[in-house]
């Protein structure tokens, strides 16, 4: 029960739980870093127009077909 817990997803995604855990710690710091640009963006909003957007939608392509 606990190893399918642990490995059943990753698995799925052909990674190892140590390689999908640095995967998934990449994929959060790029969150929130696009979440940081868009907030100093509402703040000064001449400031990283593109950068929240870029962010997500490079996070979209290197996701949209894991595990397929």
């Amino acid at each position: 029960m606990i190893a399918r817990l642990f490995l059943d997803h990753p698995r799925s995604v052909d990674e190892s739980y140590s390689e999908h855990a640095v995967f998934a710690f990449g994929f959060s710091l790029r969150l929130f870093g696009a979440a940081f640009a868009a907030l100093f963006h509402a703040v000064l909003p001449f400031a990283f127009e593109k950068t929240a957007s870029r962010i997500v939608a490079d996070l979209y392509d290197r996701t949209k077909n894991r595990g397929r």
